[in-house]
Parts: C-alpha cells; structure tokens; sequence
C-alpha cells in the first residue's frame, strides 16, 4: 500500500523525555491520528529514526545518537526515496528531532547578526545530501511540517493536545477565515499595508505597536489568520513594537489563553518569532509559538533566528510570510503552502544575496502539514454523478501527485538556475567603495562589519553567465542599542550591493525584524 504520509520522530529521545508511561500517551495519539487519516484518505505510517528493526528492511540506517543531525537526515531520505510520501511530518522539537544547524550567511558577530548557525527545517525539505551550507538547500521539493512538543519537558502534555489536534482538525468554509488580525510596529507600517494589501486585499484593520497591545480582546484575536510584523528576541515570550528609539511590547504570551480561535494560521516575521526554547529559560512562560499553538491555532509559520525585511517595501521575511498566506487562502495545505512560498520566494530571484538565503533557511512550519485549514474553489465537475463514481469521497492521491511533481519540477529547475554563494576575500574598487561607505554614513552604521561574496553558476559553463559579487554591510544601529537593551532586541542594518564588471547593479536595505 502507498504511504500518503509519513510522521518522523526518535523513540529513545521521547523515552528520554517522557518514560514509558509518557510514550504510551504519545502512541495511543498517533494511533488516533492515523485513523483520522485513513477516514480522509491518507494513509499514515510512524517511523522510529533510532529503530534498527524498523528501518533496515528500507535500507536506512538507525540514527544512534539523537543529537546527529547528519544521521537524521540521511535516514530521513533514504525512507522519502523508498516511500515516496506526499506530506512528511517531524514529530517534537530540537530535542526529539534535531534542526540542521546551517552556518548564518550574514552572520557578522558581536554588534551585528551574531546567529552562528541557523537552526533550519529546510534540509529535510531537499534531496540534496546533508550540509551545513545553505546555499546547497535551495531546491525545496517536500511537503514538510513539524508537531512540537515542549523542549526540555517531562510530561507529554502539550505534544499529545497537538497530536490530537491534528486528527481532529476541520476543512473550513473560506468565509470563516474572513477578515485578519494585522499587527506592525509604527515604523514599518508602509511595509507591513503593502503586506496586508496583497494577502488580504486591505490594509484597514491594520494594527500598530506603539500605540496599541499588547492587551488585545478576545474580540480582536478572533479572524484565524494572523500576520505580524514585529520586533523578536532570543528566548522571550513577546513581540515588540517600535516607534522611534521606544520598544513597548506589541504582544506576549501570558496574554493569550482563550483568545486564540480553533484553527487560526499564524504568520510571524519577527526574529525569533518562531523559536523553540525551554520555557525553564524565560520565568517557565513558552514562547508565543507553542503559546498559539497551544490555545488552538493549528499553524505558526515563523523564523528560527534574526529576520530580515525593508522599513518600506517589501522582501525578505514581508515575502514569505505573505506567499504562505496566500497559498493557505487559497486552499493549499500547510506543508504544500510552505514549499509554494519557498519556491516562489526563492524564483523571483535572480540569485540568493546571504539575507534572503538566511530567510529561505529560517522560516519553517509548526503544525501538521497535511491539514488544509481552507476549502479549495472546486470546479462544477465534482458535483457530477459520473465524477462522483470514479472518485470516493476525499480521493485526491492522484491530483496530489500530479502537484508533487510539478513542485519537484520548479525546484529542479531552481537548483539548476540559481547561482551558489560563495565567501571570498575580495574588496570592492575604490569607486564602489566610496559610494558603499557614504550609504553606510546616511544609513547610521558607524563601525560596520563587511563581507564579500562570489556567486558561482553549477554545472557546464553558459557563454550568457556573467560574473557578479556581492558586497554586504552589516551593524547594530549605534542610536538604538542602548534602547533596546532591556528587551534583548537586536537591531541590525544591513545594505546588501550586486557588482558587475565593477558597477553597482543593485542596491537594497534591510533591517532586522
């Protein structure tokens, strides 16, 4: 029998966690969940990556240690390439599932983008072999989502809610996911309208942080789709406004109990705005994420570390944030509207500067994948007696797998299309120089940090390919930092240069979110 969809996870590490009596919960979940599949025409297996027994017949090997990433995802592709599955689920967190640590392409230390690494879901997304560079996941082919659990827990409490959730989880009318909750810090509304303007058609019930929150209704919280343009930090149970050089907190956590509606999608662009940490670390209070996710709401799409966007305009994490959106209203399921909002992110380049590399890496999918929280325009022709006889009731394996390998085929051709950024030691011209330091005088970074990058064509050579690099220009803002100091916000300025044969060909600024 096909599998439609298969649930990853790491039994030593829930035994770890949680002890017998905790996994058994954990089973009988997942059993309840797999029923609830089979009666919407999925069928789904629970893949152990640390059992030996279980794998060897597909010709995967068990992962011994629970932290290897690398073995993780090796079993990961080898049971993806024997099964073929349309959705993949990654059952808990850091601790159960280990992210792959890529290393941050704008990483720039201490007074600027100090993320080391990445902790990123993409990998598991891609075919390509296991690596800590993120320029190698840049054809994103899988349907992917992760179910969390709390990290650092003893008692399977919230994993199994989500588990069951997910077998409980509804299709809804398009009219119930009618109107939005919107919320920007003052300085970035132009960004965040323009945002709203594309998703949703208007920007009118846009909120803003100062003046408004963090103490919204129940009333306010109550459309189930929610976009945030924020200010995050690392480890903290709240988002921030921003206005001038003052930071009040937009939203929190603590806030939120029975304000979330069942089934509400969340897109977050905030640094850290999707991060999993042990609420041990932040006075025992989760992170807003699992907060959602946890009063309800059956998707958060956010990022792992510091994002990044324009104060106007819109790129970076206003991009993918937004094409997920879309993708969900317009009936995608979860995990297919993460990877249409990869691919159409990443195809609307010509090539991935280190900032937009760092958003494709960060953003990933809390919740169940397969679920598809809106119903889909459907043609007159399903209505049809005759279409009825030839498909039963939820029967969309075969147009499932016709998406599959058009999604498969787009992200080929990105592989094939898209330059790979490549660190090198290389100062601009003195030209160049002049005009980048003078941008970086108006733009407030003082003692800025630089790097420069080539971008490197794969495959046979292309008469048509020309050379370019990439100067980049990164700092904490000098005005803001003694601001911000209280609430752990980071915030960085970066300007990003494109060279040709010694000529600015692009220019662009982002600020972290």
């Amino acid at each position: 029998m096909s599998i439609d969809k298969i649930v990853f996870t790491q039994r030593g590490a829930l035994l770890a966690k949680y002890g017998a009596a905790g996994v058994a919960r954990v089973d009988a979940a997942l059993a309840a969940l797999i029923k609830a599949d089979a009666r919407r025409g999925l069928a789904t297996a629970v893949y152990a990556l640390d059992d030996a027994a279980q794998l060897a017949p597909l010709g995967a090997k068990a992962v011994v240690k629970p932290d290897n990433a690398k073995a993780v995802k090796a079993a990961i592709d080898k049971l993806c390439q024997r099964l073929t599955p349309h959705y993949v689920v990654l059952l808990g967190s850091g601790d159960v599932v280990p992210f792959v640590q890529l290393v941050n392409p704008t990483h720039s230390g201490v007074g600027g983008d100090d993320d080391v690494t990445v902790p990123s879901d993409l990998p598991y997304a891609c075919d390509a072999a296991y690596s800590t560079n993120a320029s190698k996941f840049i054809k994103p082919t899988r349907v992917l989502g992760r179910i969390p659990d709390v990290p650092g827990a003893t008692k399977p409490t919230l994993l199994v809610k989500l588990i069951r959730a997910a077998a409980t989880a509804k299709t809804l009318p398009r009219g119930d996911y009618q109107g939005y909750f919107g919320l920007s810090t003052e300085v970035w509304q132009n960004s965040t309208a323009l945002s709203l303007r594309n998703t949703f058609g208007d920007d009118s019930a846009m909120k803003l942080s100062p003046p408004s929150g963090p103490a919204w209704s129940k009333a306010q919280l109550a459309p189930r789709l929610h976009f945030i343009n924020c200010h995050g930090a690392d480890v903290a149970p709240e988002y921030y406004g921003q206005q001038d050089d003052n930071y009040p907190v937009a939203h929190e956590a603590k806030r939120l109990k029975a304000h979330i509606a069942k089934g509400t999608v969340m897109a977050a662009e905030c640094c850290y705005g999707a991060q999993l940490y042990d609420p041990a670390e932040a006075g025992g209070q989760k992170g807003i994420a699992l907060t959602y996710l946890d009063q309800g709401a059956c998707a958060v799409f956010g990022s792992t570390t510091i994002a990044y966007g324009p104060s106007e305009g819109n790129g970076a994490a206003d991009l993918i944030t937004q094409f997920f959106l879309q993708q969900v209203l317009a009936g995608a399921s979860l995990g297919r509207a993460v990877l249409e909002a990869r691919l159409q992110f990443a195809g609307q380049r010509t090539h991935l500067d280190p900032f937009d590399l760092k958003t494709l890496a960060q953003f990933y999918l809390l919740g169940d994948p397969s679920h598809q929280p809106v119903a889909p325009q459907v043609h007159a022709l399903t209505r049809t007696k005759a279409f009825r006889k030839v498909f039963a009731p939820g029967d969309d394996r075969g147009v499932r797998g016709l998406r599959r390998e058009r999604l498969e085929r787009l992200g080929s051709h990105l592989a094939q299309a898209l330059p790979q950024l490549v660190s090198v030691d290389k100062k601009p011209l003195q030209a160049v120089k002049a005009s980048l330091d003078a941008l970086a005088q108006e733009s407030g970074l003082g003692d800025a940090n630089r790097s420069s990058f080539d971008l490197e064509h794969q495959g046979a050579p292309n008469k048509r390919r020309v050379k370019r690099q990439l100067h980049v220009i990164s700092a904490q803002t000098q005005a803001t930092a003694a601001a911000v100091q209280a609430s752990s916000i980071k915030p960085v300025r970066a300007i990003v240069a494109t060279i040709e044969a010694g000529r600015i060909l692009h220019l662009r600024r982002l600020h972290s979110r």
